[in-house]
């Protein structure tokens, strides 16, 4: 199976309504390492590594995210994957 790595930066209003913490979750729950984490610009960067399907499937998740999230836009690029084990929230 094809493992990819998605570097997502998501705008709109994801900061403080637990974008983060549902992020960590469904990854976990999909099978998909990498990271997340807010920026100062008010944007929730993310990284996503795995199988090319679970990766796509956090990708859209991206455009929805938390409950009271309310996403503008979701911005992504493709690499090789760097071999991230597990899935965390970063500060």
């Amino acid at each position: 199976m094809t493992r990819t790595r998605a570097h997502v930066f998501v705008s709109g209003r994801v900061q403080g309504v637990y974008y983060r913490a549902t992020t960590r979750e469904t990854a976990r729950e999909r099978g998909v390492d990498g990271w997340v984490k807010n920026l100062d610009d008010g944007r929730v960067e993310a990284v996503f590594e795995g199988e090319e399907a679970a990766v796509e499937a956090m990708v859209e998740f991206c455009h929805e995210g938390s409950e009271r999230a309310e996403v503008t836009d979701v911005d992504v690029t493709y690499r090789d994957p760097e071999g991230l084990d597990g899935f965390e929230v970063r500060w």
